[in-house]
């Protein structure tokens, strides 16, 4: 099976594409919402998305790890991880949790890591790109190096820039624009 984006475009649509007005996780307003949870947790849907991502990470560079903060990125990293083992590529996830646990090792970041180990940070949908960019800083305090993130939407807000702005190269599956909304 190869990635399709005609498909995953139909998906984000019947699946994940909601209109009204909505507070979205940056503070921001908005008249559209993309509640991908319900995309990446459908069987195609993560299929598409994991084919598509392991496109664009051959084509940056295959890392040692792929993840991004707990629950958003959870169902990404899984399939990313599964459908690159299939198709040969001996990758690893990551967790970021958004605060200590209370018991056991107390880690922010979770997973089969070593310092020194690359990481790409995987997220569903990028605004201002602020749960990414605490992903990065906290990988990047684990000993890892970021220098890039997918997602499967950037809303074209300023994600990319932020992410610039300390190193890291935002791409994406789709923008907003691709879906037919004008930004």
């Amino acid at each position: 099976m190869r990635y399709d984006s005609q498909r995953l475009k139909t998906l984000i649509h019947e699946l994940a594409l909601k209109f009204g007005d909505f507070t979205l996780a940056s503070g921001k307003k908005a008249n559209y919402y993309l509640d991908c949870r319900n995309l990446t947790l459908d069987g195609e849907g993560a299929n598409q998305i994991a084919l598509g991502m392991l496109e664009l990470i051959r084509q940056i560079g295959v890392p040692d790890l792929v993840g991004g903060m707990a629950i958003g990125a959870d169902p990404i990293t899984g399939a990313v991880i599964t459908v690159g083992f299939q198709q040969g590529l001996k990758l690893r996830g990551l967790l970021v949790r958004k605060e200590a646990k209370s018991h056991g090792t107390g880690k922010l970041v979770e997973g089969p890591i070593n310092r020194g180990n690359t990481a790409i940070i995987v997220e569903d949908v990028i605004t201002t790109g602020s749960s990414s960019l605490l992903a990065i800083e906290r990988c990047r305090e684990a000993g890892l190096t970021v220098q890039h993130c997918i997602c499967i939407v950037d809303r074209l807000a300023g994600g990319g820039e932020n992410m610039a702005a300390v190193g890291v190269q935002l791409h994406s599956l789709l923008t907003i624009r691709d879906l037919g909304i004008k930004v």
